[in-house]
């Protein structure tokens, strides 16, 4: 997957005359073998950037493509496809469901894709430190381990690049770290990508490119 920017400029940013990106209004590609991190200072639109790639923000100058193709000429079906087999995310506010439980947010998912079966979903609970709690409602959870939740939500699908708006914001270092390694090892076996945005935190990864938003 090749994702492309030309000239792309949200309507907000541009009402704040922001000139200091290296992505916005400029033109950019992201290859989905490679991992970005994207250092985005507070109010620069880092949740913006990751929802005009997944086709959620329309209010834009310029053009975003995936493989060529326009986003905003994306069908609704095109749209469905993309996100369920090409695109995965891990959006800054989760979209866990409180009601139900750690398990029960994650097999909703895994239920439509039948990606992983259920010993892999809990290997990777118990690697995160969360597999006692995953009969747990998620409203009761912190947000640190409903952050972990939601990334091990995001892998139960293939994608060519993986989304994320700041998944490690409310967790320790040490936490961070393992989160990290496990989307890089999915990455890899995958031949994917992914595109991790951060108020500037760089969590010892290994990346492609470190891009500011």
């Amino acid at each position: 997957m090749l994702i492309h920017f030309n000239k792309v400029l949200p309507y907000p940013i541009k009402e704040l005359n922001y000139v200091n990106s290296e992505i916005w209004d400029k033109n950019i590609d992201f290859n989905s073998k490679e991992k970005y991190l994207i250092i985005a200072p507070s109010g620069t639109g880092k949740t913006t950037f990751l929802s005009i790639i997944y086709g959620i923000r329309r209010d834009y100058d310029g053009s975003a493509t995936i493989d060529n193709k326009n986003i905003l000429e994306f069908s609704s079906t095109e749209l469905k496809d993309c996100r369920r087999n090409r695109l995965s995310i891990v959006f800054q506010g989760l979209k866990l469901f409180p009601e139900l439980t750690g398990y029960e947010n994650i097999e909703i998912k895994n239920k439509l894709t039948q990606y992983y079966q259920k010993d892999k979903i809990l290997s990777l609970a118990d690697r995160l430190g969360i597999s006692l709690l995953m009969d747990r409602k998620s409203e009761i959870l912190s947000f640190g381990q409903r952050q972990r939740l939601a990334i091990i939500r995001s892998l139960c699908q293939p994608f060519d690049f993986l989304l994320l708006d700041e998944p490690f914001s409310h967790l320790d270092e040490e936490n961070a770290k393992i989160c990290l390694d496990i989307i890089s090892e999915e990455c890899d076996e995958r031949g994917s990508g992914f595109i991790l945005t951060t108020l500037g935190s760089k969590y010892n990864g290994s990346y492609d490119n470190k891009i500011r938003l």
